[in-house]
C-alpha cells in the first residue's frame, strides 16, 4: 500500500492551548492572546463554556469518537486561525498526540498548563519523578494491576466520577485492600475538593468526573509476591498444566530479551505466560498470543486481565494459518505445534530483519527438527534442566523435571540473506 500522502500546509499553525478547572483566569497571557486571535475555537463542551464573550471565535465542539474528526475538522477549518483546548498539558495523554501526528510538530504552537498530575503532586507533596501516573481514560481498569507494589504511590487519571470505586474494588481483588486512596477533584479550580479512604472499605459516593486518584499502594497478607522481572510464580497463572514453567520462563524472557516498543507472536500460547511477561517487561510493549483451543484462549485473556496486560491480543486458531494477516513481530516465541507443517518457516517469513526466534520443545521429534535447524542457520541450540528438592522418604532427594530444548536465533538484517527458511541454497 502507497504511503498516505501529507497534509497540505496550513497558513497559520494550530494553536493548542491548555486549560485548567481554573478556567480563564489561570491562563497566561500569551494563551489569551491566542484565544482571542483565533477564528475557530475547537474544544470539549466543558472547555469551550470556560472562554468569554471576547473569545469571539465560531466555537466547535469535538465530536464522539475524538480521534477520527481531527483530520476532518482540521481540514474544514485550514484557512482560518484555529486554536485548540486541551486539559492541562496537551502532549501528557492529551489532544497535543493527535495533532502532532496529524500536523506534525511544526504545524503546532502548543501552549501547556500545569497537568493534573503536577497539580496533584503539589498538592499531596510526592516528587513528580518518582511518581508512576496510569491512565485509566479510555482504557480498561485492569492495566492498573501491572503497577502494584507495595510502598508504591500512583497518579491514576480517572475516566469519570466512577473510576475511584472501581479502582478500589480492584486493588481489593488484588490484594492491595489496605491501600489508601485520595480523590482530588476540581484541581487548581474554585470547586477543588479532596476525599480519602482505605480501598477495601471505600464507601464515598461517585463525585466530580474531573478527577484524579492518588493511590499509596500497601498489599495485605494474602497479595501474592510478584516481581517486576520474568519468572512469575506458576500460581500466579490459571492453567490446566499447560504452562511455559517459572525458571524455564524467566530463562526464555531473557533470550527472547523484550525492549521497548517491541512486538512478540506468542505461538501456541497454552496459558499465555510468555506473551504476558513480556507485557509486563514495559507498558509500550506489545503481542500476539496464537492459541488453537477456545477455552485455553478464554485463559490466556483471563490471566492477561488478571495480571494487568488487558492489551493482549488473543487469536484463536492453528499456526500457521492463524498468524495471516498479522502484523510482523520482533520476536517469535513457539512453545507449542513445532511439528505443524510450515509453523517454523511461516514464523521466520514474518519475523523482521534483525528480529528473535525462540523455540522450546521437549518432545524428541521437536527437539530433531530444532538440532536441523541450528545446523542450517546457526543461533544457539541449549538444553536447561530444573531440578527440584522433593522428600525422599524421611530424606531429601530431587525430583527432575522433563529437560527443555531451546533453540534461539537472531533473522540476519543483510538484504542478501534468504528470508525463508525453507530455503537451503
Amino acid at each position: 500500500m502507497p504511503p498516505s500522502p501529507s497534509p497540505a500546509p496550513l497558513p497559520y499553525p494550530v494553536a493548542v492551548v491548555g486549560i485548567g478547572a481554573d478556567g480563564w483566569a489561570g491562563l497566561s497571557g500569551t494563551a489569551r492572546e491566542a484565544l482571542r486571535g483565533a477564528e475557530v475555537l475547537i474544544g470539549g463542551a466543558r472547555q469551550l463554556d470556560l472562554l468569554p464573550p471576547e473569545c469571539a471565535g465560531a466555537r466547535v465542539a469535538w465530536p464522539s469518537p475524538l480521534r477520527p474528526a481531527v483530520p476532518r475538522l482540521l481540514a474544514e477549518h485550514g484557512e482560518r486561525r484555529i486554536a485548540v483546548l486541551a486539559s492541562g498539558d496537551p502532549m501528557f495523554y492529551g489532544i497535543g498526540r493527535a495533532l502532532a501526528e496529524e500536523r506534525g510538530p511544526e504545524g503546532l504552537r502548543v501552549l501547556p498548563h500545569p497537568s493534573s498530575v503536577s497539580y496533584a503532586c503539589a498538592r499531596l507533596g510526592w516528587p513528580l519523578e518518582d511518581t508512576e501516573v496510569v491512565t485509566l481514560v479510555g482504557r480498561p481498569a485492569a492495566r492498573l494491576a501491572a503497577s502494584l507494589y507495595e510502598g508504591r504511590r500512583l497518579l491514576v487519571l480517572s475516566a469519570d466520577a466512577s473510576t475511584p470505586a472501581t479502582v478500589a474494588a480492584l486493588l481489593t481483588d488484588r490484594g492491595f485492600g489496605p491501600s489508601r486512596l485520595r480523590v482530588l477533584e476540581q484541581l487548581g479550580g474554585e470547586d477543588e475538593e479532596h476525599v480519602e479512604g482505605v480501598a477495601e472499605a471505600w464507601a464515598h459516593e461517585p463525585g466530580d468526573r474531573l478527577n484524579v486518584i492518588a493511590v499509596e499502594c500497601r498489599a495485605s497478607a494474602e497479595a501474592p509476591r510478584l516481581g517486576t522481572v520474568p519468572g512469575l510464580p506458576d500460581e500466579a497463572y490459571e492453567h490446566d498444566g499447560q504452562l511455559t514453567k517459572r525458571h524455564i520462563r524467566a530463562a526464555t524472557l531473557g533470550t527472547l530479551a523484550p525492549a521497548p516498543g517491541e512486538s512478540l507472536w506468542d505461538v501456541g500460547g497454552g496459558s499465555g505466560s510468555i506473551a504476558i511477561e513480556w507485557l509486563r517487561a514495559h507498558r509500550t510493549c506489545r503481542a500476539v498470543s496464537v492459541e488453537r483451543d477456545p477455552v485455553r484462549a478464554e485463559r490466556i485473556t483471563r490471566n492477561a486481565e488478571r495480571l494487568g496486560v488487558p492489551g493482549l491480543r488473543v487469536v484463536t486458531g492453528p499456526a500457521p494459518a492463524a498468524l495471516a494477516g498479522l502484523d510482523a513481530p520482533d520476536a517469535v516465541f513457539i512453545g507449542g505445534g513445532l511439528t505443524a507443517p510450515g509453523v517454523l518457516d511461516a514464523c521466520w517469513e514474518a519475523l523482521r530483519p534483525g528480529g528473535r526466534l525462540v523455540a522450546n520443545t521437549v518432545t524428541l521429534e521437536s527437539e530433531a527438527l530444532l538440532a536441523e535447524r541450528h545446523k542450517a542457520y546457526g543461533g544457539e541450540l541449549v538444553r536447561l534442566s530444573v531440578a527440584h528438592a522433593v522428600p525422599v522418604g524421611g530424606f531429601t532427594g530431587w525430583r527432575q523435571a522433563m529437560p527443555v530444548t531451546q533453540w534461539s536465533v537472531t533473522k540476519p538484517s543483510s538484504s542478501d540473506v534468504s528470508s525463508h527458511m525453507g530455503d537451503r541454497r
